[in-house]
């Protein structure tokens, strides 16, 4: 399990990235550091004209009821994996 120090590592990790990463990659980290860093999502649906809050708001749902500690692993773990693709 990561712990808290290693979580707020790859928080300032991921902004030293050289190449932007994909909208999935992007998608995929935004729904783990909100699942690990708030739990499950809350809140209404953005509406229809928000394409962006929407799919983010998506992809956090999809983690509905992951474990936060989980979510900070699978934070870590992507934030390390794009670096190791990306700079």
């Amino acid at each position: 399990m990561a712990d808290q120090k290693a979580f707020e590592q790859a928080q300032l990790d991921v902004k030293t990235l050289t190449k932007r990463p994909s909208n999935d990659d992007l998608l995929s980290l935004y729904a783990h550091f909100k699942q690990g860093s708030d739990g499950d999502v809350s809140g209404k649906r953005p509406g229809m004209m928000d394409l962006v809050g929407k799919a983010k708001y998506d992809a956090w749902a999809k983690l509905k009821g992951m474990d936060k500690s989980a979510a900070v692993d699978a934070y870590v773990a992507k934030v390390n994996g794009l670096l190791a693709t990306h700079k």
